[in-house]
């Protein structure tokens, strides 16, 4: 398994833990609270939390635990900082670009409190090593965008009885919960199977509002730190539903499921499993679908408009995203592809386009099984145009 560790400082987290001078000056308006007092103060610099993922959910996580005082805090991420993540990614900054996200993640939360100890796994978390990760720590916090290590989270902590912290967002909408708990349901209560590849874009294809993340991550933290002080009601049994529009809050009640797989009690679930296969590839990561449609890429484009060749480029992607950028050609959005697709010319060679090639590729196969013979599909989407044709395109 293939991790870095990064320690800011080294704080005890167990045996005769007790709290310096600094600390009950750092942590005293939780030490007059009695719900925390000296002995939940003390719970919680000997707790130990793994946080899944150090992105839009993670970010607030680790702010809001690390100033909590958590004792230790672990953070799984193999990516790097991107201009993309700072529009919700506080914990990051403008300096920290192209930095991997634990090694800045860890140097910000350190900065905040170093009295904690913060330990950073730069891997991808995976069948293999998530139960060797999981295993030294109290409770797993769930900040990842993907259905696959959401099922992986979950599974690995039914089996190890670890509690899962989780959270989602999506454009305006989020969802927090606990799963895992003692007699308390788990992830595959609620979804026993993931939804059809394709059916849920990721937030790099649908959005997210930069603020909705901060209000289901603080939500998540809040969680966590009650199961630490074991106080309060936790979301066991309990969907939250948010929604940023409407400024509204939902409650669904949830029962554990008797045949569950994982949980339930006869479970044939009694290992962790290939959940890419599972699933399906989706996410931000995921590839172009494969199909038998031909590829063009970005600078053979190029070259065939330069020297005049007819042909008909169609852009695939909604309208406010051809307001952001565009090469031109002619807009019908996928999802308007099907009633519209008169409106093509089945003379003219088709060049069809995306973001990232994605959408044109499905776009590209629906009008290949319509008759369409002359039909490419743009490698890499607007993103490889910027990169190899024309970088005053901008990204996003």
């Amino acid at each position: 398994m293939a991790t870095k560790t990064v320690s800011p400082v080294s704080a005890p987290t167990g045996g005769d833990v007790t709290l310096s001078k600094e600390e009950i000056l750092r942590y005293s308006r939780h030490l007059i609270m009695p719900e925390v007092g000296m002995e939940g103060q003390l719970k919680l610099k000997r707790a130990r939390v793994l946080l899944v993922g150090t992105g839009g959910l993670g970010a607030p996580l680790g702010l809001y635990l690390a100033a909590a005082g958590v004792g230790t805090l672990g953070i799984v991420d193999f990516d790097k900082v991107d201009f993309t993540n700072l529009q919700r990614q506080v914990a990051f900054g403008t300096s920290d670009v192209g930095r991997p996200k634990i090694e800045a993640a860890a140097e910000r939360l350190g900065n905040l409190n170093p009295e904690i100890q913060v330990k950073g796994y730069e891997t991808q978390l995976t069948s293999e090593n998530a139960l060797e990760i999981f295993r030294d720590y109290d409770i797993i916090v769930d900040g990842t965008d993907n259905f696959p290590t959401r099922y992986l989270v979950n599974d690995a902590c039914v089996l190890l009885g670890k509690p899962n912290v989780y959270g989602s967002i999506f454009r305006f909408e989020g969802q927090a919960s606990i799963f895992g708990y003692p007699d308390g349901p788990c992830y595959r209560c609620l979804y026993p199977e993931p939804p059809p590849p394709g059916l849920v874009p990721s937030c790099a294809e649908g959005g997210v509002l930069g603020v909705l993340p901060g209000i289901i991550g603080s939500i998540q933290a809040m969680e966590t730190l009650k199961l630490i002080l074991k106080t309060g009601e936790p979301l066991v049994g309990r969907l939250l539903l948010f929604d940023a529009l409407g400024m509204k809050f939902r409650e669904l009640k949830l029962r554990k499921n008797s045949d569950c797989p994982v949980c339930g009690q006869n479970p044939s679930v009694t290992k962790l499993i290939d959940y890419a296969e599972f699933c399906g590839i989706r996410g931000e990561e995921a590839p172009a679908p494969q199909t038998s449609v031909p590829e063009i890429t970005p600078r053979e484009l190029k070259a065939r408009l330069d020297r005049g060749d007819d042909l008909y480029i169609l852009d695939v992607r909604e309208p406010h995203e051809y307001q952001i950028c565009n090469i031109g050609g002619h807009l019908i959005p996928l999802g308007d592809l099907s009633r519209r697709a008169n409106e093509l010319d089945s003379a003219r060679e088709i060049v069809a386009h995306c973001r990232s090639g994605k959408r044109s590729a499905e776009a590209a196969e629906f009008l290949r099984k319509a008759g369409f013979k002359k039909i490419w599909n743009l490698k890499g989407g607007i993103l490889a145009w910027s990169d190899e044709v024309d970088s005053s395109v901008p990204k996003y």
